[in-house]
């Protein structure tokens, strides 16, 4: 079943019963993570490809934030989920999946940075939010610009600075849940954050 670019492995689909008919199965939209990872573990790339839908819009803003670049977070994410499809069967949960996909992709887009240069797009943060076609251009104006400078303070903070401060205050994820992600200490995370908002306080002191 094809999803999100993501394509999974069919299985062969078991011959038509001669008995009853079975009872339609709940909608799997409705079934916690939990259960969807058990049943894609077992084979079920229907379960896995409600996992791909319920996260792939917020992994994906994830590496595009890491990225600045529409195409290769696309590609980052494609391949977390390919990735994790693979190792699903070594999944303890010991985190949530969520958490987990976080992991991979984050991994995934610290590997992309190394192999570039230091460069990221200006709008590679969130949209400034929608103006009043009503009000001032220049304060429309201000905003983007605004915008364009945390953009770019942003691309100047080291890579694991960078990812720290996305998931906390673009995505709110708990100090532990960072940690795991990042596989590091909450002590790490908790100073990695304070280096990467100090930073950002200096770069965009003129814009208080």
């Amino acid at each position: 079943m094809e999803h999100e670019g993501f394509s999974s492995p069919r299985r062969a689909e078991p011959p038509p019963s001669s008995g009853a008919e079975r009872p339609s199965e709940p909608d799997l939209g409705d079934v916690a993570d939990r259960i969807l990872v058990a049943r894609a573990a077992e084979g079920d790339d229907d379960a896995f490809a409600v996992l791909v839908h319920r996260h792939s819009g917020r992994l994906l803003a994830l590496a595009y934030h890491m990225l600045g670049n529409l195409s290769d977070a696309e590609e980052a994410v494609q391949d977390g989920f390919i990735s994790a499809w693979r190792r699903l069967p070594q999944f303890r949960g010991d985190a949530a999946f969520r958490t987990w996909m976080y992991r991979i992709v984050t991994n995934r887009c610290l590997n992309v940075r190394r192999a570039q240069t230091p460069s990221v797009a200006l709008d590679a943060v969130a949209e400034p939010a929608a103006h009043d076609a009503g009000g001032e251009p220049a304060r429309a104006a201000e905003s983007t610009a605004a915008t364009a400078a945390l953009a770019d303070a942003l691309a100047h903070l080291r890579p694991g600075q960078r990812a720290c401060w996305i998931l906390r205050e673009l995505h709110g994820l708990s100090y532990e849940e960072i940690a795991h992600v990042v596989g590091e200490s909450e002590q790490t995370v908790r100073g990695r954050l304070f280096r990467a908002r100090r930073t950002l306080m200096k770069e965009m002191a003129s814009w208080r």
